[in-house]
């Protein structure tokens, strides 16, 4: 059976934390709270809704699960093949995109660890390291064990909304297993303002905060917090159940003096000594009520998609009673929700960072033993700007700029301070026409401030005639190690030669071979070449032919882009899109041949027709046959043998 202890600090009682005991599992912002990590699974039965850690295989319903459970399958194969990788530690992150409204929930975010198990240095040294001290006097070993009671075997974490508003209830869940199962056993959840980190080379902790080694939380005259500091939650667990859980912030010892505003102190303040001058303070709510809820796992509960590695190196399905501790803590109510406190944003956090720790006793200052180092909270990629095209021609031609990384959930900006952007200012990418410097802005929410923002310059050939009409037709082939690139003439007897160019930025160029024209040719010609890449460890390649004319006329030709190591499939993309005259069609064939391509305008009539040779791999198409035509959208048709690839492209002018 499975026992949950509910708190309820009262103001009735000052300093004091009075508890209530209830029978069954709760289930709060969606998320079951029953110390079984089963989504779609509540109170020992299977009924569809409710959210958890991971997903049973098999099991109906709509609640999702939260962890990234990418990579299972292959690391409990591991396991079997090699045992010794049952030691090494791993984490993931949260499924869904950071601030994704799942079942009409708000997610922040989401943390799963695999400790470090036996002996390792990520425990603390026998002695004086207690709840308090500043991280710089925490101390070490190269290698120690630690009682069973206070080995940390995994960790969980996940932080969301009851709703999908900034008005709604940010809660806090936690769970955490431990190799022994009877006895009090006591953890800490310590979360940091600052980057604070720790470093296994030299065994020492680092960036923490800069009162006393923690970030204070700071308040006005009138008790109104004025900004964020660190925060611990602290839990005890006897053999029975859960049987204290206690909240805390970092403070000055003279703020105590104040009545903040959100919560009451509860007496209890602890810094490195007794007359420390900082230290961490207890909290309750101003109203009474429950905001924290505990339970311990049954005999045989699923112990989730990763398996669990026990101390003396074994694999298992299920824990044993009492083997997985899992509590929440409503944040809003404990008045440590910064999103209400400091104006409104929805995106701000109260924490950056986490420590998951255990402790020798029930003191909030007993000798600490275990601990998981400090990792990233809600962190969300900055967005990253890149386009295929950093450099275009003063005019006629067209740039995509585009989020490297986009967040489905998040808002993308656009502005330019000498350029010009076509279209929507707005999403993930924009099309530019004009060189200049472009700026993206991200926003995770409408309601957030800024959150990252990120640069990139568009670069000018001048006025140039990229593609004349007596050079046309070039493409190319990435096939493995070699590049295979055509190139055509309709005027051969005014060609003086063809520098080929190579660049892995698409900005800097080098020539990599000159192609002299062919003697005593006059009218239409074709040319090719091949570049041996085996030596190129570039990401990207670029490649461009630079045209001399009889009078020492230079033209350049488009771009070609290659991503090395692309694995090839049946596939076609048009570049740039929308397009003024002229475009690229990139074509992935599995396998070489005769084909046609025809271009069809909206109302059906095909206004282009060509035979062409497709290599197995990568190849660029370069059409001109916009040119005059009507504004509006325009479908592209590649015909391969048994196989017809489609594409449609926005003619603009």
């Amino acid at each position: 059976m499975k026992s949950l202890i509910r708190f309820i600090l009262l103001l009735a009682v000052p300093g004091s934390v009075v508890q209530a005991q209830i029978t069954t599992p709760i289930i709060k912002a969606n998320f079951g709270v029953e110390a079984d990590l089963r989504s779609n699974f509540f109170n020992g039965l299977v009924q569809s809704g409710n959210d958890d850690w991971f997903l049973l295989p098999g099991t109906p319903g709509t609640g999702q699960f939260m962890v990234d459970t990418a990579g299972a399958a292959s690391i409990l194969a591991g396991y079997t093949a090699n045992p010794n990788s049952r030691k090494l530690p791993f984490y993931r992150t949260m499924r869904y995109p950071a601030y994704s409204v799942v079942n009409n929930r708000l997610l922040v975010d989401a943390y799963f660890v695999r400790d470090y198990h036996g002996d390792d240095s990520t425990v603390f040294a026998s002695g004086s390291n207690k709840n308090g001290m500043s991280p710089a006097d925490w101390t070490c070993p190269e290698s120690q064990s630690i009682p069973d009671k206070n080995e940390i075997l995994d960790m969980m974490l996940h932080v969301r909304r009851a709703g999908p508003n900034v008005t709604d209830s940010m809660w806090m869940f936690g769970g955490i297993s431990i190799e022994n199962t009877t006895g009090n056993r006591y953890f800490d959840f310590e979360m940091y303002q600052t980057d604070i980190y720790y470093d296994r080379a030299t065994r020492r902790f680092y960036n923490y905060g800069p009162d006393a080694g923690h970030t204070r939380w700071q308040f006005d005259a009138s008790g109104n917090m004025q900004a964020p500091g660190d925060i611990i939650l602290t839990a005890e667990y006897s053999s029975a159940a859960l049987t204290m859980v206690e909240a805390r912030i970092w403070i000055d010892r003279n703020d105590l003096l104040i009545n903040p505003v959100g919560f009451n102190w509860t007496g209890s303040f602890d810094g490195a000594n007794t007359g420390s001058q900082y230290g961490y303070a207890g909290i309750q709510p101003e109203s009474a009520g429950a905001y924290y809820t505990g339970l311990q796992s049954g005999n045989n509960t699923w112990a989730g998609a990763f398996s669990l590695v026990l101390g003396d190196n074994s694999v298992v399905n299920t824990y044993t009673a009492r083997q997985f501790m899992e509590f929440s803590v409503n944040l809003s109510k404990l008045g440590l929700d910064q999103a209400k406190i400091f104006g409104g944003d929805d995106c701000l956090m109260p924490f950056r960072r986490v420590i998951v720790k255990t402790r020798a006793s029930t003191s909030f200052t007993a000798e600490l033993k275990d601990f998981i180092a400090p990792f990233d909270f809600f962190i969300a990629p900055a967005a990253k700007i890149e386009t295929q095209t950093p450099m275009i021609c003063d005019t006629g031609s067209l740039s995509n700029i585009y989020v490297m990384n986009p967040i489905p959930t998040s808002i993308y900006e656009w502005s330019t301070i000498n350029g010009h952007i076509l279209g929507s200012d707005t999403g993930p990418s924009i099309f530019v026409d004009t060189p200049g410097v472009y700026i993206v802005k991200q926003y995770l929410q409408a309601a957030c401030s800024m959150y990252a923002t990120d640069t990139i310059t568009i670069g000018s050939f001048g006025n140039c005639n990229v593609l004349a009409r007596n050079l046309y037709d070039f493409r190319g082939t990435l096939l493995e190690n070699l590049v295979r690139l055509n190139w055509k003439v309709l005027e051969n007897q005014y060609a003086r030669g063809f520098f080929l160019e190579r660049s892995t930025d698409g900005i800097h160029y080098s020539i990599i071979s000159f192609t002299d024209p062919l003697a005593g040719r006059a009218g239409a010609a074709a040319y090719e070449t091949m570049d041996d890449i085996s030596a190129v460890t570039a990401d990207y390649l670029y490649y461009r032919v630079r045209f001399i004319e009889t009078g020492a006329v230079q033209q350049l030709s488009p771009v070609v882009k290659f991503r090395t190591g692309i694995s090839v499939e049946n596939g076609i993309r048009i570049m740039p899109n929308p397009a003024r005259d002229q475009v690229q069609v990139l074509i992935n064939s599995a396998t070489g041949g005769i084909a046609g391509i025809s271009v069809y305008d909206q109302a059906g009539k095909q206004v282009y027709r060509s035979a062409l040779t497709l290599q197995k791999g990568n190849n660029r198409i370069f059409l001109d046959c916009l040119s005059g035509k009507p504004d509006g959208l325009y479908q592209v048709v590649v015909s391969a043998g048994n196989r017809l690839l489609t594409g449609k492209v926005l003619h603009i002018k």
